[in-house]
């Protein structure tokens, strides 16, 4: 049976490094966001205004062209890991795109996404917001040097207010502030058998609290650390 994973989690958290462990150790046929194809993207970082639709659109056209491969049964791993989730996509899109252009958006959105696959298991990763922006200028990608905590943490209570009200599969909330699966072999190794364990339940994990609870106590997210 295929298994389609889902690893999700704000800009900087970690997200492609967990997947390409999956990769790695499960043979997984890797699916990443298009981030560094998307011409816009850069020019968006620094005048989001001018250039919000276009690098919306082309995320969400590039994003269901990789879907519809999942949904096809075109990649033939047993594993499938994915770096984001089809429905963020309107995250970005509601947080910068104003009312007529925000219209044009959903309405190419609704007609793409009711055929979008669904994931056996959303993995969410999260770290204070501090500790994030230290790996996003550390990697030093470009046009994320302007990137700042309010943008970081309204991006947050958005992804909580997403998942808080999904069901379409179970949700492994993990706090990896703490957490090396990048070069430690034990921490890969219990990453492995969390994710494993919550794919293998198939039960929901229970959302923790409200989001001030989660400001507050950011450990309540669980799992592995």
């Amino acid at each position: 049976m295929r298994h389609f994973i889902v690893i999700e989690g704000l800009i900087g958290v970690g997200k492609t490094t967990l997947a390409r462990l999956l990769e790695r150790e499960w043979g997984a046929q890797l699916v990443l966001e298009p981030a560094s194809t998307n011409p816009f993207l850069e020019p968006f970082y620094r005048d989001p205004h001018r250039y919000a639709l276009p690098v919306q659109v082309y995320y969400l056209l590039t994003r269901w062209q990789q879907q519809a491969d999942i949904a096809q049964g075109d990649l033939f791993s047993e594993v499938v890991v994915s770096d984001y989730l089809f429905e963020k996509d309107r995250l970005f899109a509601e947080k910068t795109l104003p009312g007529e252009e925000l219209s044009i958006y959903s309405r190419l959105a609704d007609a793409l996404g009711v055929h979008a696959p669904t994931p056996d298991l959303v993995v969410f990763l999260d770290a204070p917001t501090e500790v994030i922006l230290k790996r996003i200028e550390k990697r030093s990608a470009p046009g994320e040097d302007v990137i700042e905590a309010a943008y970081l943490d309204d991006l947050r209570q958005r992804y909580w207010r997403l998942l808080d009200d999904w069901t379409d599969c179970p949700v492994l909330r993990l706090d990896n502030r703490d957490m090396d699966y990048a070069g430690d072999p034990a921490g890969q190794q219990a990453v492995l058998d969390t994710i494993r364990s919550a794919l293998m339940s198939g039960s929901p994990v229970v959302s923790p609290g409200s989001a001030s609870d989660r400001e507050d106590s950011p450990t309540l997210f669980g799992g592995v650390g």
